[in-house]
């Protein structure tokens, strides 16, 4: 071998004789496996079951739509119903897609304090779940709104892109607004464990109690 190549050679040995060998690497590996089997387990029933949502949707409609003179005619309730389902499908579907993604931020953000980041995650979510569900509560109409007819018409279905807009931007808002504070309460907490450490650390020992004269 040429003395470059010598070199090399020296230098890949020399790395490996500092490397150490991880005991429980054959059970990591196997772990992540089990994980990525999970996972694409978990990503196919999701597609399955949004693809029988999409088909008892796409049943309904049909069943429900008219065909008179060229012109399709459903009922305004029909409308309603899958804006209805959509919504809450979107709000379901986006919580997870969005904390997928989080995790590493958020572990970097509470890499001080693990299991408090977990819980605040939870609770978060939980938050955006009552925020997206009273939305759509309150977006929810039982009779035809004013300017709508018992069929579908352009008022209505202005009003429903309407509805999936505002969750949209609500969804958005709300993830914007805690990528920027999420680090400012990591810090938070970071200190406030750093104090109570301090405080502990300085703290004097406790004295026995003199014994009472007797």
């Amino acid at each position: 071998m040429t003395s470059t190549a010598d070199r090399i050679h020296d230098a890949v040995e020399r790395g490996a004789s500092q490397l150490d060998e991880s005991p429980d690497l054959f059970d990591r590996v196997l772990d992540s496996i089990e994980d990525d089997r999970r996972l694409r387990s978990q990503r196919r029933r999701r597609i399955a079951v949004v693809a029988c949502l999409i088909g008892a949707l796409a049943a309904l409609v049909w069943s429900t739509t008219d065909n008179q003179k060229g012109e399709l005619i459903m009922d305004w309730w029909v409308l309603e119903l899958v804006s209805f389902v959509g919504l809450v499908a979107l709000a379901l579907w986006l919580g997870p897609f969005i904390r997928r993604f989080g995790k590493s931020y958020a572990a970097d953000v509470f890499r001080a304090n693990p299991r408090t980041g977990k819980s605040f995650i939870v609770l978060m979510d939980v938050a955006y779940y009552l925020v997206f569900f009273a939305y759509i509560l309150f977006t929810t109409h039982f009779e035809p709104d004013t300017g709508w007819g018992q069929t579908v018409t352009p008022a209505q279905m202005q009003a429903t892109a309407a509805r999936f807009g505002g969750i949209l931007l609500i969804v958005g808002l709300l993830h914007g607004l805690n990528v920027l504070t999420l680090p400012m309460i990591g810090r938070l907490l970071t200190l406030n464990r750093e104090l109570d450490d301090r405080v502990a650390d300085t703290a004097p020992p406790a004295t026995p109690d003199a014994p009472s004269p007797g």
